[in-house]
């Protein structure tokens, strides 16, 4: 009914940058709150960042400064955007919608 799809993934050198999307669709006109999780390996899974529906945003202490996370409501789209990346960035990041529905997840890699 809901679905969501992550992108843009991919490796990185330490200190390169990366953007991920996420697009909700199927039987959704509209979404609240969206949310960026990742786990890495070994490790539970963890909440990056969340926006809500009114723009307002939080992250977690250890990429703030860092990660900036974003939305098109006309697309149901959030995006993430990583900055001075760090090998502890590695992880499938995941994306939320509504507290409800989740994707597949995509990987990111930060090595050098």
């Amino acid at each position: 009914q809901v679905q969501v799809a992550e992108s843009g993934g991919g490796s990185v050198q330490p200190g390169g940058s990366l953007k991920l999307s996420c697009a909700a669709s199927g039987s959704i006109f509209s979404v609240g709150a969206m949310y960026w999780y990742r786990q890495a390996p070994g490790k539970q899974r963890e909440l990056v960042a969340v926006i809500a529906s009114s723009g307002r945003t939080n992250y977690a202490d250890s990429v703030k400064g860092r990660f900036t996370i974003s939305r098109d409501n006309g697309k149901n789209t959030v995006y993430l955007q990583m900055n001075s990346l760090k090998p502890e960035d590695t992880a499938v990041y995941y994306c939320n919608v509504q507290d409800t529905w989740w994707g597949q997840g995509t990987q990111v890699t930060v090595s050098s």
